[in-house]
């Protein structure tokens, strides 16, 4: 069993970078967060019934970790969000590897609450919005109804980063 986990785990490592890149802007945040994910994965894999496919399952295992771990985050004493003018300083790497629209979509979805950063995740993926939803676990519908929202939000977003 433990052969099998690692081998699928490995193939669909991806995912949970993805994860860890949207909720985590540190490195070392994002190691913790790729820990405790894969930790959480192997908790869960005896219960993984098969009625999905594999990736779904782990998206949704992915996300409702890094979600948790989130929520525990902001509520530690001393947990301070960034103001805005400390989120316009620009890393020095991604400067480097990202032109400016991809930054400006970047700072936006960082704006996102935590389902909206999931949903566009989701479909910055290549899902569709049935794949979403199963994920998600809410209606394809309200996934058509959030995703014109974020859009929406997200163009404004970027178009006040300007």
């Amino acid at each position: 069993m433990e052969k099998e986990f690692l081998d699928i785990v490995g193939a669909n490592q991806g995912i949970i970078h993805k994860v860890c890149n949207i909720y985590c802007d540190d490195e070392e945040d994002r190691n913790d967060l790729f820990q405790e994910i894969l930790a959480q994965l192997w908790k869960s894999y005896p219960s993984f019934r098969k009625e999905s496919k594999f990736t779904t399952w782990m998206y949704r295992v992915a996300l409702n970790t890094a979600i948790t771990s989130f929520k525990k985050i902001r509520r530690q004493p001393g947990f301070n969000r960034l103001s805005d003018q400390n989120l316009q300083i620009a890393d020095e790497m991604s400067s480097l590897e990202m032109d400016e629209n991809i930054a400006l979509l970047k700072q936006a979805v960082s704006k996102l609450s935590g389902i909206e950063k999931l949903i566009i995740l989701l479909f910055l993926e290549n899902k569709n919005y049935e794949e979403i939803a199963e994920i998600t676990g809410i209606t394809q519908n309200y996934v058509r109804v959030k995703m014109n929202r974020i859009k929406k939000k997200l163009k404004l977003l970027m178009t006040a980063e300007d």
